[in-house]
């Protein structure tokens, strides 16, 4: 009888030595070095991306006026997100469109690929990558998320109120802000207790 002698081959694991799970978002100073160095480069069209993507004209301009405020639909839920566009962002967004002689219909940044219409995930990460770098931040920590996962934690900072968090992220359930945001579950709670909503 002879006896099979089986030899464990080596396997590296995919998530070796990558950090895993969500990245965290961007500290207010960080995201205004992003922004300074993007202006002092005259970068006209990372300032009008640094916090809209996947949009059409349409969806944020009525005639030559940029709006205050848009609404998108969420991609996972297909539920309606209100956004505010600062100020700076309308600025950035209305000398890109000159630019860019962009019309109603045109989204707001084209790919270059002619298989996407618009601007890809991918494309974005790797833009999002370059900002995070240029400022000295290590690209393997911070992604295109990060942006998202800004505000949202420097809201939540500010007034602890995860409703209005909740309300601005478009989530559906609570626990869904709770884990987005990486705070303790019995915390969150004991604030949406004190809440008035």
């Amino acid at each position: 009888m002879y006896l099979l002698t089986h030899t464990p081959q080596t396997h590296t694991p995919w998530n070796k030595c990558k950090l895993v799970g969500q990245k965290p978002p961007l500290k207010l100073k960080e995201i205004w070095e992003i922004r300074i160095r993007l202006q002092i480069a005259n970068r006209i069209r990372d300032l009008a991306m640094f916090d809209l993507v996947k949009l059409k004209i349409r969806d944020i301009a009525h005639g030559s006026a940029i709006a205050k405020r848009a609404m998108v639909m969420q991609q996972k839920t297909r539920q309606p997100v209100q956004f505010e566009i600062t100020e700076q962002t309308r600025d950035a967004v209305s000398k890109w469109i000159d630019f860019a002689k962009l019309t109603n219909n045109d989204y707001l940044f084209k790919s270059q690929f002619k298989s996407s219409p618009h601007l890809s995930t991918r494309q974005y990460a790797r833009i999002v990558e370059s900002w995070v770098a240029v400022i000295g931040l290590d690209p393997t920590e911070y992604g295109a998320h990060s942006l998202r996962r800004s505000k949202a934690s420097l809201i939540y900072k500010r007034t602890k109120n995860l409703r209005a968090v909740q309300l601005l992220l478009g989530h559906t359930k609570l626990e869904s802000t709770v884990r987005y945001l990486g705070i303790e579950v019995d915390d969150a709670l004991e604030m949406a207790e004190q809440t008035d909503v």
